[in-house]
């Protein structure tokens, strides 16, 4: 299935911008509080479809696009085809937000197994520093199998989730969604986390090579949004059961793991969720690696294998020892401030500049 054309055209990039959504998009819950269902349930699900996922469809077509034009697989070239001088814009806040990502992916792998497992906080830090670092040591080819194949895992247990979740508490999520509350400022918020999510997907660039078409670009740049948003959208419409006392949690999902009340379910999810941790940190760390293999072959050299999980444990270790501030700060400060430095250096030029590129090139379909 993973080697199929139609999988490594169309769906492949989705299920890989997916798999670095999750951890910092909706893997914990909290971000759907803070972006959506802080605007009440029927504003964010208008933020959430009518803005958001139209905003990842659109963007990832016309990266996509902008990419397979001119054959730039890594977000610095990428970067300098869209910026040109100003390039490094772009990639300081990529290493902003890969950082804070990988800081909240570090708080939660670690709490995950002090809770669930009875372990020591580090030793799931330890754990996941050596599931990223094994997996960008084998390269490409296995960073895309691992994203894709777990990227399904996620869903079955998120429909599953879902359905546990409205079996319990069904009437409850009817009784929300009917009542349909709408806030001001949901459409802000769908922009907003559209921008801190989208911002990374020039990391995604490595996936697209199999595409040779124009046709092919746009299509997976469509999708890529539905395929994004669908775990998170199970989720949220999990979450209304418990509207709206769920505001306030820290870590929504194990307030509805508890009230579900399946030892089995509540093991599965965790299991699930640091395997997207995992795919998260790799994703976000290959792109990396992607970048500094490119600028070791401009200069006619090649970047050493075994330098590829020494960056990663790195750099997971930087994000552990910042992971300090919290996990409700890294979030609702940390992203937010993040998103317009990406709404100038990415959302923005993408939609304008990029669209202008793609028209006045040379040899256009």
């Amino acid at each position: 299935m993973f080697n199929s054309a139609f999988f490594q055209k169309y769906l492949l990039p989705g299920f890989v911008f997916q798999s670095l959504v999750i951890a910092g998009g909706y893997g914990t819950g909290r971000e759907l509080v803070e972006f959506f269902l802080n605007f009440g349930p029927g504003g964010g699900l208008l933020a959430m479809w009518l803005v958001s996922t139209v905003i990842w469809s659109a963007v990832g077509a016309v990266t996509f696009e902008l990419a397979r034009l001119t054959k730039t697989y890594e977000y610095r070239s990428f970067s300098r085809v869209l910026l040109g001088p100003a390039w490094w814009l772009y990639e300081i806040c990529y290493l902003i937000m890969m950082i804070i990502v990988l800081s909240v992916i570090a708080a939660a792998a670690g709490s995950i197994v002090e809770q669930i497992f009875s372990l020591p906080y580090l030793v799931g830090v330890a754990m996941m520093m050596a599931g990223v670092g094994f997996l960008v040591l084998k390269g490409t080819a296995l960073v895309e199998k691992f994203l894709s194949f777990w990227s399904l895992v996620l869903y079955a247990v998120y429909l599953a989730f879902f359905v546990a979740c409205f079996v319990s508490f069904g009437d409850d999520i009817v009784a929300t969604l009917g009542a349909f509350e709408i806030k001001p400022g949901w459409f802000l918020g769908g922009i907003e986390y559209a921008a801190y999510n989208v911002g990374i997907l020039p990391a995604v660039l490595f996936a697209i090579r199999h595409q040779t078409c124009r046709k092919e670009a746009l299509t997976a740049g469509v999708l890529l949004g539905p395929i994004a948003i669908i775990p998170g959208f199970f989720f949220y419409v999990a979450m209304l059961g418990l509207y709206p006392q769920v505001l306030s949690e820290t870590v929504p999902s194990i307030l509805l793991l508890e009230r579900v009340g399946s030892r089995a379910l509540l093991l599965t999810f965790q299991i699930m969720l640091l395997g997207t941790l995992v795919e998260t940190g790799t994703g976000l760390i290959h792109a990396f690696n992607e970048r500094l293999s490119r600028s070791f072959e401009e200069r006619g050299k090649h970047l050493p294998t075994g330098m590829r999980p020494v960056v990663a444990v790195a750099l997971l270790a930087l994000a552990t020892r910042l992971a300090q501030a919290g996990l409700d700060e890294l979030i609702s400060t940390g992203y937010r401030a993040i998103t317009y430095g990406f709404w100038a250096v990415y959302l923005l030029p993408v939609l304008t500049l990029g669209i202008w590129k793609i028209a006045t090139r040379s040899g256009r379909e």
